[in-house]
């Protein structure tokens, strides 16, 4: 397709006006000559381009007023913090562990991000995820930066009384570097409102009662109504926007769930139970289970706390948890960890609609294969969003010391992340790209319009 007009940068923005809400109206460049435009430029990235280079090169379509060297500034984290934990072991040895924390930008807010105890905690995915955060936070506009950390340690080889003793520990390691209005950590794999109520506890032991210094407490211990939810919720609520927005009939819908921690349960309850959809497959670490016509939540979740897998729940398929990414559905959901999703997968998915439901699930190339089959993808950082969003509300609880009824908390994610996704489509749309990629745009827009009004570059 050939362009009518050839703009500059510089002549770009002498037709370009800002609209109340900050976005750029070209009043002289059709939608189609703006869509070329941007082609041509994702066309000139090399084919390894991140999602991040994808989107500086919309961005620079967009919003020419934003230089390109304020951008970059926003994928590189401003700390990396490294600590060795000891922890006398109830045998008594003393064993070694550690931990990281990543500041990743705080340049919309305080950082804002879980802690994960898991063996394959490194510094390299905690920076990922603390990337993610930044967007996350930024795309759904709630007034917070990014961080991510955790421990590298298998949590079910600790008693309680370890496992207690080695979160203490690490609090006091990083004590100095967290705070209400400076990092404010929150669950993530493995840990549990009990263990945020332990930081809570430990943090005020050395600062003083400080509730709002982490999110996902006990609801007993400050914590807010809906946190358990929320995630789940919020995967929902997207799922049914985008169902809607494709013309997919939610109600009887065949949905598979791969993971079923947290996120993965209450999105398949919800989903059941608010939208009429048959929850046809679910999966642990074990490997899966898979019915056509559909499986009980509910008693799937208690087999599993019996047994610690779904591995011989009745009137069930057993899968592995690849095979159950590609089998018949409609609608899939990965709520599991991290690239769950490969170019391999990718080839033979079977759903119309992925929502991702974990952070980072689907790789690069299999998104490039997942757009080019027609698949509507709704990304992790506004698809499992709804976590951070009902942090933000706990957060300004404890900060007010005023508490809200689970409707409020309820209705006000609902708000929040419709905008969000609404926002991320209308983009979508005008700029003919990815729901990825405009959700990528959205976040580094404002990320870099925050950089920009503090006065750092």
């Amino acid at each position: 397709m050939e362009t009518k007009t050839t703009n500059t940068n510089e002549h770009l923005n002498s037709i370009c006006t800002k609209a109340e809400d900050g976005q750029l109206v070209c009043s002289l460049i059709s939608p189609e000559d703006l869509t070329c435009q941007i082609e041509q430029e994702k066309a000139a990235l090399p084919p390894e381009a991140t999602y991040e280079q994808k989107a500086f090169a919309v961005i620079e379509k967009l919003y020419p007023d934003i230089p390109a060297s304020v951008l970059e500034l926003s994928l590189k984290p401003q700390r990396q913090i490294t600590v060795e934990i000891p922890l006398e072991m109830d045998d008594g040895q003393i064993r070694s562990f550690t931990g990281y924390r990543i500041q990743f930008n705080n340049r919309r807010g305080p950082y804002k991000g879980g802690l994960r105890f898991h063996p394959q905690v490194d510094l390299e995915e905690a920076t990922t995820l603390a990337r993610l955060m930044a967007q996350k936070t930024a795309l759904v506009n709630i007034p917070f930066g990014g961080g991510k950390g955790g421990i590298a340690v298998d949590p079910r080889k600790l008693s309680k009384r370890e496992l207690q003793q080695l979160t203490r520990n690490f609090v006091n390691a990083i004590a100095s570097e967290i705070g209400p209005q400076k990092d404010i950590p929150a669950p993530d794999v493995n840990t549990t409102p009990e263990i945020m109520g332990w930081i809570f506890d430990q943090y005020s032991k050395l600062n003083g009662e400080s509730p709002a210094v982490v999110t996902g407490k006990p609801e007993g211990l400050f914590g807010s109504k809906g946190r358990p939810e929320a995630t789940g919720r919020g995967v929902m609520y997207t799922t049914r926007e985008a169902a809607k927005n494709m013309g997919l009939e939610l109600k009887g819908a065949k949905v598979i769930v791969q993971g079923f921690g947290n996120v993965g349960y209450y999105a398949a309850k919800l989903l059941a139970e608010e939208c009429g959809a048959t929850i046809v497959g679910l999966s642990t670490s074990a490997g899966g289970v898979y019915n056509l016509d559909g499986l009980d939540v509910e008693a799937a979740q208690t087999f599993y706390k019996a047994h610690g897998s779904l591995n011989g729940f009745t009137g069930s398929q057993p899968l592995t948890n690849e095979e159950l990414l590609t089998s018949a559905c409609d609608i899939l959901i990965p709520a599991a960890l991290g690239k769950a999703i490969t170019a391999a997968i990718a080839e033979k998915i079977q759903a119309k609609l992925v929502v991702e439901g974990a952070n980072d699930c689907t790789v690069p190339e299999a998104d490039e294969i997942l757009n080019k089959r027609g698949i509507v993808v709704v990304p992790d950082i506004l698809a499992n969003s709804g976590g951070v969003i009902v942090s933000y509300f706990e957060w300004t609880q404890n900060l007010g010391n005023f508490y809200w009824t689970l409707d409020e908390v309820r209705t006000s994610l609902e708000r929040i992340i419709i905008a969000a996704y609404g926002n991320v489509d209308a983009l979508s749309k005008r700029a003919n790209v990815s729901r990825r990629l405009a959700s990528y745009v959205i976040a580094h827009e404002r990320i870099a319009r925050a950089t920009m009004a503090r006065g750092i570059c």
